[in-house]
């Protein structure tokens, strides 16, 4: 059984933990790896290792960096299959879906690192009393990235580039569930030694990675209490922390739409990666003009998601993660039949091995129900009925969480209106969609800290503004 290695200051070694987890294929309830638990002592070797790489690293023209970046990103674009396959094996997804996500990580890492070219690390300012001031933004210095097991190589690629690109070191922790994708991302890295750095672990590795005090940007993407914790140990050092934590996306569907296509399009965003998406459509708000047809419609589509092993040809939806998240699914569907919820499509998990639970569409509910008011993180499309598309807005404002949120309509007035949902982003007709130069930042509990294009490159700098006097006349 392989034991996972740690990558620090450019050499593969063995964790200074004594402690092993189990890394386990959710499809067939294998153990196919271990990981080691993690340990501060570990953290600190990597940290160090950053903070000694990070004044030569940063001392390379954006050019260079950016350069650098890029052709480790041609590297992995190469073994796409081979990391998509790992992925599914350790936490279930599909490897066609793997390998379309995660070539879209890459592009997305080549096209943040590129930003780096056009962002002004140095600008002049002329000012009023006939000086200048000289704008400067430095590279923080070592950073950590702390990503969740849901998409372990696109979370990784869509935190680094920027923090690379401006002249930060990393160290980078994986979930304790999913590293297996990470570790063989790690020994493609071309990057210069400790530019990049790899601990495995659970909280014995995240808990002092976070807290520590060489560690000047904490990017965690996870769950809200662990998120609270990161933000707590960061502001306790006066550092800083970018948090993308839970949500709980509205859909509003609106009464001109397709009902059908509308459906087949709400059933994507919410079964896609067997529901294990930060930004699934977990709250669908449907006219009641349209509601019988869209309800009909996204059942006949729950149907077409089949269920099996993300490596055979065909299937849809992998297993959840563990029989811990598959249970979190399963409570909540108890909880809105017993509060007096229909289930019309799926409800009803498979035989055998594996930790499966089918595409399954609720109606009757109402937002006293666990599956409206908790993050589920699994493929259930709860429906609720609205008079107006106004109601619909207000109910999909209500919530603490604000990640994102999902509009479908044909009214000019009303997808201007789509903006007052309180999320860090707002769909219009596309779940999904958007560029690079996409900036958002997510609302209530879903986290804190602007991202995406000009403001990546802002979180991992600092500004320095120097002065320079305008000269007396002789």
């Amino acid at each position: 059984m392989k034991t996972l290695q740690i990558l620090i200051g450019g050499v593969w070694e063995d964790s200074r933990s004594d402690a092993l987890l189990d890394v386990v294929n959710p499809a067939t309830e294998e153990v196919v790896a271990r990981t080691p638990a993690g340990s501060e002592d570990d953290v600190d070797r990597a940290v160090a290792a950053a903070v000694r790489a990070q004044p030569a690293w940063a001392a390379l023209s954006v050019a260079e960096r950016v350069a650098r970046i890029s052709a480790w990103a041609d590297v992995i674009a190469e073994h796409a299959d081979e990391l998509a396959e790992l992925e599914c094996r350790e936490m279930g997804k599909p490897v066609g879906l793997g390998r379309t996500f995660i070539e879209g990580a890459v592009a997305g890492l080549k096209a943040s690192a590129a930003e780096a070219q056009a962002y002004g690390f140095e600008e002049t300012v002329a000012q009023g009393d006939g000086g200048t001031t000289r704008i400067l933004r430095r590279p923080l210095g070592a950073t950590a990235v702390i990503t969740p097991w849901n998409f372990p190589v696109p979370m990784v690629l869509g935190a680094l580039g920027p923090l690379l690109a401006a002249g930060n070191t990393v160290v980078v922790k994986p979930s304790e569930r999913s590293p297996l994708s990470t570790v063989r991302l790690f020994e493609l890295l071309n990057l210069p030694p400790g530019a990049a750095n790899l601990v495995l672990g659970d909280a014995r590795a995240g808990a002092p990675l976070a807290e520590h005090e060489q560690i000047q940007l904490v990017h965690f993407t996870g769950s809200v209490d662990s998120g609270r914790k990161v933000g707590a140990a960061t502001g306790r050092l006066l550092h800083r922390s970018v948090l993308e934590l839970g949500g709980k996306d509205p859909v509003v569907v609106d009464a001109d739409v397709d009902p059908k296509a509308t459906a087949a399009a709400v059933a994507f965003g919410a079964f896609i990666n067997t529901g294990q998406i930060c930004t699934s459509m977990e709250r669908i708000y449907v006219h009641q003009d349209i509601a019988d047809a869209f309800v009909e419609a996204l059942v006949e589509a729950a149907g077409t998601y089949a269920l099996g092993d993300g490596h055979d040809e065909g299937v849809m939806m992998g297993p959840l993660v563990d029989e811990g998240q598959r249970e979190t699914v399963r409570r909540h569907v108890a909880d809105a039949v017993a509060r007096g919820a229909t289930i019309r499509a799926g409800g009803v998990e498979p035989d055998g091995k594996g930790y499966f639970y089918p595409a399954t569409v609720l109606t009757g509910v109402d937002e006293s129900m666990l599956v409206m008011t908790e993050e589920t993180f699994g493929p259930l499309a709860p429906v609720v009925v609205v008079a107006s598309f106004e109601e619909g807005l207000e109910r999909a404002a209500g919530s603490r969480f604000g990640l994102g949120a999902t509009v479908y309509t044909d009214d000019p007035g009303h997808m201007d209106a789509s903006a007052r949902i309180p999320a860090g982003v707002v769909w219009v007709n596309q779940w999904q969609g958007g560029g690079p130069e996409r900036l958002y930042e997510p609302a209530g509990d879903s986290g804190m800290g602007a991202t995406g294009a000009s403001a990546a490159y802002d979180a991992a700098t600092r500004p320095v503004s120097v002065h320079i006097a305008a000269r007396p006349a002789s």
